[in-house]
Order: structure tokens, then sequence, then C-alpha cells
């Protein structure tokens, strides 16, 4: 496994993203977002670099060219 520095705790992501750790449980479960674990506890950890490309998604507008008339 990576440095652990590199991962943030449920509660610390969830913070980060300005959600609750149960919406994060849920998305991990929806496939949306990977948990990965830690090594000696289970518990679920996520790296800060998945976090930002997840809030990056979240944040681009939809694609609005398709619905434009000419």
């Amino acid at each position: 496994m990576e440095n652990l520095r590199d991962f943030l705790r449920i509660s610390e992501a969830a913070d980060y993203l300005g959600v609750s750790p149960n919406t994060l449980r849920n998305w991990e479960n929806a496939g949306k977002i990977v948990a990965h674990r830690h090594p000696v506890n289970g518990y679920r950890l996520f790296k800060k670099e998945e976090l930002d490309a997840l809030l990056q998604q979240l944040q681009e507008p939809p694609d609005s060219s398709s619905s434009k008339t000419k």
C-alpha cells in the first residue's frame, strides 16, 4: 500500500467533500468512488487525488451542446 499520508479517513474525506460519512459509504457501495482499506484495521481510506477528481466531475456543467438548437 502507498504512504498512508496520501489518504484521508472517512470523516476527513466527508468534511473535505462537504458531505456526510454515510453519503461517502453510499457512494462507495454504488461504485461512484473507491475506498481503499487500511492494512491493519480495515477502515475505509480515500485518496485525496481521487476526491479531487470526484469534486471536479461534480463541478463540471453537463454537456449543453446537445441541447442547443440552431
